[in-house]
């Protein structure tokens, strides 16, 4: 009896090991299979659909980052109105784009497009802002690679970004991050590899993990446009000023030093600094970078599908995708990590609040002051103040996911922005006083972002209708119908290939 049954036992485990075999010798022929090159990847390739011939799964999880349906707390991958929601921000950006439109970003595959339409690019020139330069199209489209290396870096930073509208169609995609003949990852813009330079760093020793951060790297950081670079007279050479170091404090003595302002405010008079989205150097600081996690462990984790694993392309928030984000290191319910995220946004967002309506108040009594006859010696402190507190509070409002990123830091920036803007509304009420003016200044209905921008003196309705014009006369109709590459190129069809 027993004989029967270690004899049974035998042919079970015989069996399932075999089985076993069977499934793993499947996958590995599949895997042979499904990475069978269909097509030559030639050059400076800008077309995802092209390279989506020989990596369909990261080409269709790529193509997910259309879907506009995530909402979380703080964050979405569709449209909403920041200014809208938070009136404030008009009287912050006076004069500056940002005061006319600002949304949330949506997913990668509307980068383009979200250019043409935003009231920041294009309408702008016709109502004597100046034209955009082509600098601005640098992080959002792989045709940015192939003009910088027809045109020359120079001449592609001297260019007009509505020059480039008929070249720059296809959105961020592979050709960003990846070599087509290795598919390794690589840097294609210079501005990153420059930067790493002047703090006197190597990236080409950069390990495979690291460069899962740095070729976000080259687009998801804080910049400038040097208009004064030797050798690249008329050039907005695009420029990290991580030179002194990656704190928020080190940029802000960099931009200093050097007398830069992104624009000078109507209100206050201030020379102004806009944080565009530091969100590599803050993530830097936080406790996941230092545990050697990167940006593609939580926003493109790996996943599993017809026993392939691969990194899932559709880059969008972890909460949408907890199981294969957090799940891998944490062993937390959802609902606790979500709400461990929601908690750390809440209390850097409380601050923020409190500092940009303090901020905005102080554009406003800064103003009055002028109106009173304030002199530049009596200001001269209190626009200090109010340029960089004003940093300090954009360094973090305008990272993406820095309140989780780096809790720690940006609680510790946001509370010295409030310092400092609460210390210089101090001084601003003494020159007021001085000026015979001692009651509180009359405030604008900060409800109201359609009344602020009539307050500071934007004509929306004449912004929309050059916008209008813009997308109807600037950018061409071939274009539109998505030809431009091929008809200019003579592009080989696929099937030829």
């Amino acid at each position: 009896m027993k004989n029967w049954i270690l004899f049974t036992l035998t042919a079970v485990i015989v069996f399932l090991l075999a089985m076993l075999a069977y499934s793993i010798m499947d996958r590995k022929a599949e895997a042979r299979f499904a990475y069978q090159p269909k097509v030559q990847i030639e050059g400076m390739e800008p077309r995802d659909s092209v390279w989506g011939l020989n990596y369909p799964r990261q080409y269709q999880s790529y193509m997910n980052t259309r879907d506009t349906t995530f909402r979380s707390m703080y964050g979405t991958s569709g449209f909403r109105d920041a200014l809208a929601e938070q009136p404030d921000l008009v009287i912050l950006w006076a004069g500056f784009g940002f005061s006319r439109d600002y949304n949330h970003p949506r997913g990668h595959a509307w980068a383009v497009t979200d250019v043409h339409n935003s009231l920041r690019i294009g309408a702008p020139m016709e109502l004597g802002d100046g034209p955009q330069p082509s600098t601005c199209w640098t992080c959002k489209s792989t045709d940015v690679p192939r003009l910088m290396s027809e045109m020359g870096i120079k001449e592609y930073y001297s260019t007009k970004l509505s020059s480039l509208a008929i070249e720059v169609i296809n959105p961020i995609g592979c050709a960003d991050c990846h070599n087509p003949q290795t598919m390794n990852l690589t840097i294609t813009r210079p501005a990153l590899i420059e930067a790493f330079e002047a703090m006197g760093r190597d990236i080409n020793q950069a390990s495979h993990q690291q460069m899962r951060s740095l070729v976000c790297a080259q687009c998801h950081v804080e910049y400038y446009f040097d208009r004064t670079k030797p050798g690249m007279e008329n050039a907005a050479y695009l420029t990290f000023p991580w030179k002194d170091g990656l704190s928020v404090e080190s940029m802000e003595s960099y931009y200093d030093n050097i007398d830069f302002a992104d624009w000078v405010h109507p209100l206050s008079k201030a020379q102004m600094l806009k944080a565009q989205h530091p969100d590599w150097e803050i993530f830097e600081m936080g406790v996941h970078a230092k545990r050697g996690v990167s940006c593609a462990d939580c926003h493109m984790p790996y996943k599993n599908e017809g026993g392939q694993k691969f990194t899932d392309h559709h880059i969008s928030s972890p909460l949408s995708k907890v199981e294969n984000s957090c799940f891998v290191c944490h062993r937390e319910k959802q609902s606790d990590l979500i709400n461990d995220v929601y908690e750390r946004q809440r209390k850097v967002k409380e601050g923020l609040a409190k500092a940009q309506r303090n901020i905005a108040m102080a554009h406003i009594e800064a103003a009055k002051a002028w109106e009173l006859g304030a002199t530049e010696s009596q200001m001269k402190d209190i626009l200090k103040g109010i340029r960089h507190a004003q940093w300090r509070w954009d360094f973090i409002a305008g990272s993406h996911g820095a309140a989780f990123h780096a809790p720690l830091e940006s609680a510790r920036v946001v509370a010295s922005s409030n310092q400092i803007i609460q210390e210089t509304r101090i001084q601003l009420s003494r020159v007021l006083a001085s000026l015979g003016h001692n009651k509180p200044v009359e405030m604008p209905d900060f409800s109201s972002k359609a009344s602020l921008q009539a307050y500071i003196g934007l004509d929306i309705p004449a912004e929309r209708a050059a916008k209008a014009r813009y997308l109807e006369e600037v950018v061409p109709n071939w274009l539109k119908e998505g030809k431009a590459r091929e008809a200019k190129k003579e592009v080989k069809t696929v099937s030829s290939r």
